[in-house]
């Protein structure tokens, strides 16, 4: 029977990720007492497989989000929160090509055209997908021009500042993981968080074009595939700091939502209003008794 491929990555200096291509994952301390000589001390050398790889980026993925599980902010359904969030999605999504297409004019400078040409397809396929989140703002009778020109909320800054400090390293492989953080989180989306916003809204107002498309109902789930075979079949080295970077954004990207999602509406409806420089009014709500889901998570 042929050996199991078994990957690991240690993404701190107390937690290694280590994932086998069965699908097995687990989070080990290479520093607890009693653990003796540390088999996964030294970095991976051998190939990847797509079991393993998606076993890493996903622990990465929670291992961020694990860091703040504790103080995480009780998820509501309302327009000004679902506004915030599309405001976030536009200024997650607005620079995104143009980062993508400088990492990958880099890797065409490093003689590695393969990474190059991935990225050059995921700047094409994100193209024009800040324009979504504004026709939802617009739908839903605010000026999205203006609040997304003169807001920014503080969590959402940090998490572009660092797309755009990756892209333009010298080697810019941990723009891969960042993106792969952001497809795999909006993947989870289903059906039901559409319906939620639907039913805040009346019925001749569509504002969910830009949650639909990066979702598990557009093109998410096939990036995120996609994704993860390149990502194995990627040298050892990258594969490390790919998943690292993945770990490294997920904890800048759940601190940053949750900062949003501890704040009032009242103080949403403040943020929004000074940015607007007008008293905004929003669509009657339309609840359905039962609804779960999470409205304000667009990006």
């Amino acid at each position: 029977m042929a050996k199991l491929v078994t990957e690991w990555v240690n993404v701190t200096d107390d937690v290694t990720i280590i994932s086998r291509e069965s699908g097995e994952v687990w989070f080990h301390k290479p520093n607890a007492p009693g653990a003796g000589v540390d088999p996964f001390a030294a970095p991976m050398t051998g190939k990847g497989s797509l079991g393993s790889t998606v076993g890493l980026l996903d622990g990465a993925i929670n291992l961020g989000f694990l860091t703040i599980e504790q103080n995480r902010a009780k998820t509501t359904s309302t327009l000004p929160g679902y506004a915030v969030a599309l405001i976030s999605a536009y200024h997650t999504s607005v620079d995104t090509p143009r980062n993508l297409r400088a990492a990958a004019k880099r890797f065409e400078e490093l003689g590695r055209p393969e990474v190059a040409a991935y990225l050059e397809l995921r700047a094409r396929e994100e193209s024009g997908h800040d324009r979504l989140a504004l026709k939802d703002l617009q739908a839903l009778g605010l000026p999205g021009k203006k609040l997304v020109d003169n807001y920014v909320p503080e969590g959402i800054r940090k998490l572009c500042r660092r797309f755009d400090n990756l892209c333009v390293e010298d080697y810019p492989i941990g723009s891969i993981g960042f993106s792969y953080c952001l497809e795999r989180t909006a993947a989870l989306k289903q059906e039901n968080d559409i319906a939620v916003v639907k039913a805040m809204c009346p019925d001749n107002i569509d504002a969910t074009r830009f949650l639909r498309s990066h979702s598990a109902l557009g093109s998410e789930a096939s990036h995120v595939e996609e994704t993860i075979e390149f990502v194995a079949s990627l040298p050892p080295s990258d594969r490390v700091e790919v998943v690292r970077s993945t770990y490294e954004s997920a904890l800048v990207m759940a601190a940053g939502y949750n900062e949003v999602l501890h704040k009032s509406d009242a103080e949403l409806i403040e943020a929004l209003e000074r940015a607007a420089n007008e008293t905004l009014h929003w669509p009657e709500p339309r609840r359905m008794e039962g609804q779960g889901g999470n409205a304000r998570s667009a990006a």
